[in-house]
């Protein structure tokens, strides 16, 4: 009776992922990328069949295409340090690693991991002679999203990216070493060469189109078990940039995918983190997490009670999205960033991997499966007369290419 009058509908509901368009985020996002994509495949029939992608791993340590890719990340490398400079009038290093996490800002995301691992940074730095200084592999780091008006510990955590800015932009001990760049409106901070942290603001798909084809790096730092699927690094992955993350979410299905020894992994499994939780107040974090929450909490980056609230989310048992557990995993896998970042060669053949591993992540596959699983619709070819399509209002120039069209009955 359930099902015939309150949820008539229920069986034709079914789990499909989401995925992204290869149109959008490749073809228009990173043309540089679609030329050598077809290039090497020999074809441009990938951009309708994209499971053809695959093909690149044959040619994955080839040096010619090492090299083709490498001036193609220098390129939009480039196109991103402009915007910056634009935005903040800050130029950027483009040997620079440039490491992104660009989310909505919530807790289970952790942006919060990644700033106290900032701090981390900054602190190790601090206390290194000048002939460690040398060996610090230099980043820009990106930071974009919105946090919802009334998420009181959101905003705490974007006032805490300024007020890191704001110290370490000021300390002659660090140098160039590492700058925290903080910009809202119209304000702007000192220029630096090697480490630099970007918070943009007002982040949308426009500025994705810049940020996601000029990133080395992106963090996907969500405590696993709460990211339901999460499209962010599908993109990233189309365009070569590896990824930094936790077993969550796609991240999981891209590691079957590209294979885990091309990521970056860190962090508590989905099954593990129940009893974790469970451990309440006896979970105790890394020496190294409570000395960077320590630092905030006593004041060290100014606004002491301000931020008291947000110390104790992390601390005496309140640690419900597990930083502390998961700190020392973390900066484990930056360091091992850092050190494949030195090796350009291996970097940009985990590059190629990741960009052949993403066909499965085309939203081609989730129109496909809903349409045979859902719908029950089969597919036809894109007529010559684009005209006589009755979604033509709402179809842009770079779907043309599409292989499939779905027409409605009766019209």
């Amino acid at each position: 009776m359930i099902e015939s009058f309150c949820f008539p509908l229920m069986p034709l509901v079914g789990s499909v992922y989401l995925h992204n368009d290869k149109r959008r985020w490749i073809v228009v996002s990173n043309p540089s990328l679609c030329s050598i994509i077809s290039k090497w495949l020999g074809t441009e029939a990938w951009i309708r069949n994209v499971d053809l992608i695959a093909g690149l791993r044959e040619y994955a340590k080839d040096p010619d295409l090492h090299t083709e890719w490498k001036n193609m990340k220098r390129v939009n490398k480039m196109r991103l340090a402009e915007y910056i400079e634009t935005l903040t009038s800050v130029k950027v290093s483009l040997d620079a690693m440039f490491d992104v996490q660009i989310k909505r800002i919530h807790e289970y995301k952790r942006q919060l991991l990644n700033m106290l691992g900032i701090i981390h940074r900054y602190d190790c730095i601090k206390n290194m002679d000048e002939s460690d200084k040398q060996r610090v592999v230099p980043r820009v780091c990106i930071i974009g999203g919105k946090a919802a008006p009334g998420y009181e510990v959101a905003k705490k955590i974007i006032k805490l990216c300024h007020a890191v800015a704001d110290k370490v932009n000021n300390d002659p001990d660090v140098g160039d070493l590492l700058k925290v760049l903080e910009h809202v409106h119209s304000e702007t901070s000192s220029a630096f060469e090697n480490t630099t942290w970007v918070f943009i603001p007002d982040y949308n798909v426009s500025v994705a189109e810049l940020v996601i084809p000029g990133s080395d790096l992106s963090q996907h730092l969500s405590t696993a078990g709460h990211e339901a699927s999460g499209t962010g690094c599908m993109k990233f992955l189309m365009n070569g940039c590896l990824l930094l993350a936790t077993a969550d979410g796609s991240a999981v299905e891209i590691a079957e995918e590209i294979g885990a020894e091309n990521m970056f992994l860190f962090g508590a499994k989905v099954d593990e983190v129940p009893a974790l939780r469970e451990k309440g107040t006896t979970l105790k974090g890394s020496l190294q997490f409570a000395r960077v929450v320590r630092m905030v909490r006593d004041g060290y980056f100014g606004f002491k009670d301000y931020f008291k609230s947000l110390c104790d989310t992390v601390e005496d048992g309140g640690d419900f999205y597990l930083l502390g557990y998961d700190f020392a995993s973390y900066l484990e896998a930056q360091a091992a960033a850092d050190r494949t970042f030195v090796d350009q060669e291996k970097w940009i053949q985990m590059s190629i991997l990741s960009t052949a591993g993403s066909g499965k992540f085309s939203s081609d596959r989730t129109i496909e499966e809903y349409a045979q699983q859902s719908w029950g619709i089969e597919p036809c070819k894109c007529p010559s007369d684009f005209q006589n399509i009755a979604f033509h209002a709402v179809l842009t120039w770079h779907y043309q290419p599409c292989i499939l069209i779905w027409r409605l009955k009766n019209q």
